[in-house]
Formats: C-alpha cells, sequence, structure tokens
C-alpha cells in the first residue's frame, strides 16, 4: 500500500506547483458552499471538520476538483469512485484509500504531500499530539485535510443538523432529494456561526441552494448526512 501511494504521489503535478508548497490562496467550493465558508472556499493549510461521513464530506471538494485539484479519500470503504464521481469529483484526479491500516497517519501525511485535498474518516479518535502533528502537515503542504468526524483544532466544521426528504408520501412513494439545513461554526474569522439550506442532493443530483418555500411537502423522518451515500450505491 505504501509503495503504491507513494508512486501516485510521485506522478501527481500537484507536488510540484508553487502555490501548493507554499500554501496561498484559496481551493474553491461550490457555489451553494461559498457563503458557509469564512474566506469563500477551502484556506490551503487549514482543517475542516463536517461530521459524519458522508455527501457534504464529498461536495466539500467537488468544487475543487472540477477546478482541477487531487483528492484522496482515506478510510471509507463504503465509497467508490461512481458515488464520489456523482457527488462531483473528477475520478482522474481521485485515489481511494479504503483501508490504510494501523498507519494511517503515516499514509495522510504522506498524500497530504501530494494532493490538494485529503479526505479523512479517521478510523480512531486520534490524540492531541497526532492532531498536531498532521495539522503542521497540512500547513507545512498547503494542502487542506477535510475530516469526517470531530477535530478540536478544525478552523471549520460543517454539519447538517436538520434533513427534509422529498417524494415520500404518507408510507409511500420514491425519494427524490433531500433538503438539508448546514451550519457553519470555527475559529477566527469562522466564529460566527454561518447556516444555509441546500439540496443534498437535489432532484438532479446536484449540491445547490435551496430557498425556504423548497420545504413544502417534506418528510422530516430521515436525519443526517451519512445515509444518503449508503443508499445511493
Amino acid at each position: 500500500m505504501g509503495a503504491e501511494i507513494a508512486d501516485v504521489i510521485s506522478l501527481s503535478p500537484v507536488r510540484h506547483r508553487d502555490d501548493v508548497l507554499a500554501g496561498q490562496g484559496l481551493l474553491p467550493v461550490l457555489p451553494a458552499l461559498r457563503g458557509l465558508m469564512p474566506a469563500g472556499g477551502l484556506q490551503r493549510g487549514s482543517v475542516v471538520s463536517s461530521g459524519a461521513f458522508g455527501l457534504l464530506c464529498l461536495a466539500l471538494a467537488a468544487g475543487a476538483s472540477a477546478d482541477g485539484a487531487w483528492c484522496a479519500v482515506v478510510g471509507v470503504p463504503a465509497v467508490g469512485v461512481r458515488a464520489a464521481a456523482d457527488a462531483g469529483l473528477d475520478p482522474d484526479r481521485l485515489l481511494l484509500v479504503p483501508e490504510p491500516g494501523r498507519c494511517w497517519p503515516q499514509v495522510v501525511a504522506s498524500l497530504l504531500d501530494g494532493f490538494d485535498i485529503v479526505l479523512l474518516h479517521p478510523p480512531e479518535q486520534p490524540s492531541a499530539q497526532l492532531r498536531r502533528k498532521l495539522e503542521a502537515a497540512v500547513r507545512r503542504y498547503g494542502s487542506v485535510l477535510v475530516v469526517a468526524g470531530d477535530w478540536p483544532g478544525a478552523q471549520a466544521r460543517l454539519a447538517v443538523t436538520d434533513a427534509q426528504w422529498i417524494g415520500i408520501g404518507a408510507g409511500h412513494g420514491r425519494l427524490r432529494a433531500r433538503r438539508a439545513q448546514v451550519v457553519t461554526s470555527g475559529r477566527g474569522a469562522g466564529e460566527r456561526p454561518r447556516s444555509a439550506w441546500l439540496w443534498l442532493p437535489g432532484p438532479d443530483g446536484a449540491v445547490t441552494a435551496a430557498s425556504e418555500a423548497d420545504g413544502a411537502g417534506a418528510h422530516r423522518g430521515y436525519r443526517g448526512d451519512a445515509g444518503y451515500l449508503a443508499s445511493s450505491g
């Protein structure tokens, strides 16, 4: 596994780009997410947490992936290339590491050296010392670490606080879309909480902004974000 990852990183053009190594600038996010991010995008050299792994986590990387960023997904056996592609990630610039093993911190540190964004679902709650080491790697390489789970040092924390499925009636029907409320908090410029309703996903599968009127006829029996990927295949 380590040799394979090293080979991919050695071929990735990301490690040779000056803006990545200097940690300058922002990685773009989808238009629906811009208002939720303190800087309007993903700040290079930062850690972002997104609660349980689900569509929100993948959507955070979709805008940058469409713009040419290289992404890696670590520690999520249930996510395949199709699910990532449906969320907007480019399969040609995507690496999946479903089972990083006991040396997962070293795997993540290596990936941060060669990829713009690393989406991580830690197999265990990392210690404060380990978090500091990975945060240092994020800053050193100018990458972005998106964590599915709790990360006390995250510059921004996003979470789905409410969700309404569209399309199911009184015990029958077909789920067509999900309207979700996403709340952001964080440190520094991100201390002021931000909130927005999004289609996560919409009827066409895209992640877009949702209006207040969109909630009419919605079913509130489904909450959280992780269930979407499990049902989407």
